[in-house]
């Protein structure tokens, strides 16, 4: 098997159901989905495996996640069948909700980075933010899997908080931005008043 079609060459290149120009909104959309892949491939391999047992899994997973977002990017067919659904965004809200509990509490904006594993997952997070952006300017134009962008949207925040987690457990401090008003409100501490 070639690894090149020469199909291609033209700046055109296939869909599922049709082609497109390869600046197409469309293609622009999967192919950073694809670009996050490969970044949440290398935060996956910065994290020392006796530290996170439970997160380096979850890149994993998230990585065969995303190929299922690319997949439903890639389809204009009318009738497709969508790989990406509720239970997966519902994987991510439990996570970052336990790993908020873990990371110590926040009140400012934070620089992105800390240790190697945090700003890798930093990384991943702008990324997927810059995905999310391009699957909602292509929403106003074409349908897409309602799931996909509510996905990408819970994904930069699952890096969030694990890049806060990675930090965590590596003892090292997230560096607050020096300028930041009080941003985050310390809802443990709201409720027990």
């Amino acid at each position: 098997m070639r690894l090149y079609t020469r199909s291609g060459d033209k700046g055109k290149t296939r869909v599922i159901g049709g082609t497109r120009e390869k600046d197409d909104i469309r293609i622009q959309a999967y192919g950073t989905c694809d670009e996050l892949n490969a970044f949440v491939g290398k935060a996956a391999v910065t994290l020392p495996p006796t530290l996170f047992p439970d997160i380096k899994p979850e890149l994993v997973r998230i990585q065969h996640e995303l190929f299922d977002c690319g997949s439903d990017l890639s389809s204009v067919k009318e009738t497709a069948e969508w790989k990406v659904d509720e239970p997966m965004v519902t994987f991510l809200e439990e996570k970052i909700d336990a790993y908020t509990e873990e990371a110590p509490a926040l009140q400012r904006f934070i620089l992105p980075g800390g240790s190697e594993a945090a700003a890798d997952l930093h990384i991943c997070r702008t990324v997927a933010r810059r995905t999310e952006r391009l699957i909602s300017s292509l929403q106003k134009v074409e349908p897409v899997n309602e799931y996909v962008l509510k996905y990408l949207n819970r994904l930069s925040d699952y890096f969030f908080a694990a890049a806060r987690v990675a930090n965590a457990r590596q003892s090292v401090s997230d560096v607050e931005y020096e300028r930041s008003a009080v941003v985050f409100q310390d809802t443990q501490n709201k409720n027990n008043s």
